[in-house]
């Protein structure tokens, strides 16, 4: 039984975190956060300064922004969000660009003095931006958290200043936990979470089956929906992974996120959504099975990190075994070992930037989900002992966290010293 504060944060995180987003959310956070300093210039710069950490370079290097005409960089993002981004827009700063401001994106783009630099004191996301004209200065800096402003600054007076540590809006993620986010599954009253979650569905699917009707990127949706048209391992992984498709390759369709991350929003519904479709599941099912495979994602990448070495798609993909596993009929203890059983397979996989080949990893961080839950139900599991995985659930958890966080940081330097060679 969930106490009323615990029942209240679980609602609370779940419409906190699936929120739409328009692009990948790193680069839209530069272009919020240039699109936000242009407006408190009050007018065009004439020159500026892009200071961004490590992880968002590696995140916004490869990937295209919407509605560009399919340019791609991190200057791109800077220069979309100066020209015709929303300042209060958030994760959708990007959605009201006009065809007719792309010729002046890629003008600007092309002509504008932009100073890129990755400082040492940067904290793992950070972005800030300065700019210039003939009258005025303008400094914003968002840290931590894609949309969180810690700082702005005009003409060198400052107007908003706060710790990033500073997070009194948020619902308390150390609320969380696998046996109460199953016993949030099986008692929450639909009315208080339909409206969030019938938005996932409908986001996400349209540009799961944009990616499948139309060319982008390498195509990794349809590979596998094509190759194997009768299997449902095939088409839960196609779908996930022809969305991923859309996404890092420019398509303007948003998607629901989860965990500040288009990608782990996808990876954490698409599946249970075609799955529940191909076993003619009740539709309260599978929006209990939504919130399940949601929350445990967050329950994961609370303790990896926003960002890391550590491919956040595989928490996303453990989360949606276990809402298969829900839909099956799971309690408890099934969503538990499939937890497990998927973190031990593929846990490790690097996060080398968002790029076409981040739905390849969406459809192997939806395999091991999916191969979590058949282990169980045919018997099988690993046990504490094996590898990174302990005794009980939280304490795996608490491993996999350990892991991305101290664990893979020398490898998360060297990951963007390799990218930044290139």
């Amino acid at each position: 039984m969930l106490s009323e504060k615990q029942y209240d944060a679980y609602v609370d995180i779940l419409k906190e975190e699936l929120v739409p987003a328009m692009g990948c959310t790193e680069p839209v956070s530069i272009a919020y956060c240039a699109a936000k300093a242009r407006a408190i210039l009050g007018e065009m710069p004439t020159s500026g300064t892009l200071f961004v950490s490590g992880n968002i370079m590696k995140n916004t290097k490869s990937v295209k922004v919407p509605h560009t005409g399919g340019l791609s960089s991190i200057a791109v993002a800077f220069a979309a969000g100066v020209v015709a981004g929303d300042p209060d827009a958030g994760y959708e700063v990007l959605a009201g660009i006009q065809e007719e401001d792309i010729d002046k994106i890629k003008v600007f783009h092309s002509t504008f003095p932009l100073e890129i630099q990755v400082p040492d004191d940067a904290s793992l996301f950070d972005i800030r931006v300065f700019l210039q004209s003939k009258n005025h200065t303008a400094f914003v800096r968002i840290e931590n958290k894609h949309t969180d402003i810690v700082k702005i600054e005009k003409d060198g007076k400052t107007l908003l200043e706060k710790n990033a540590e500073m997070d009194e809006k948020k619902a308390d993620r150390n609320l969380l936990s696998v046996e109460d986010i199953v016993t949030f599954a099986d008692s929450v009253k639909i009315e208080d979470i339909k409206d969030v979650i019938e938005r996932q569905i409908a986001f996400n699917m349209a540009i799961a089956k944009e990616g499948l009707q139309n060319d982008y990127g390498a195509n990794i949706g349809k590979v596998f929906t094509h190759t194997y048209p009768d299997r449902i391992d095939a088409k839960i992984k196609g779908y996930a992974a022809a969305a991923s498709d859309a996404r890092m390759n420019g398509c303007e369709m948003p998607v629901v996120i989860n965990s500040g991350s288009g990608n782990q929003g996808i990876t954490a519904s698409v599946p249970v959504i075609v799955y529940a479709d191909s076993i003619g599941a009740a539709h309260e099912k599978l929006l209990r099975a939504l919130c399940l495979s949601n929350l445990l994602t967050i329950h994961l990448k609370t303790g990896i990190g926003t960002l890391s070495a550590y491919c956040g798609v595989i928490a996303a993909g453990a989360g949606a075994g276990c809402g298969i596993a829900y839909l099956e009929g799971g309690g408890f203890t099934e969503v538990a070992h499939t937890l497990v059983n998927a973190l031990a397979v593929d846990s490790g996989i690097i996060c080398d930037g968002a790029k076409a080949s981040c739905a390849a990893k969406i459809a192997t961080a939806v395999e091991s989900g999916y191969l979590g839950y058949i282990m169980y139900k045919n018997g099988n599991q690993f046990y504490g002992g094996d590898g990174i995985v302990k005794r009980g659930v939280e304490n795996t958890i608490k491993n996999v966290a350990r892991l991305a966080q101290d664990g893979m940081k020398e490898t998360d330097k060297e990951i963007i010293k390799i990218m930044l060679e290139n």
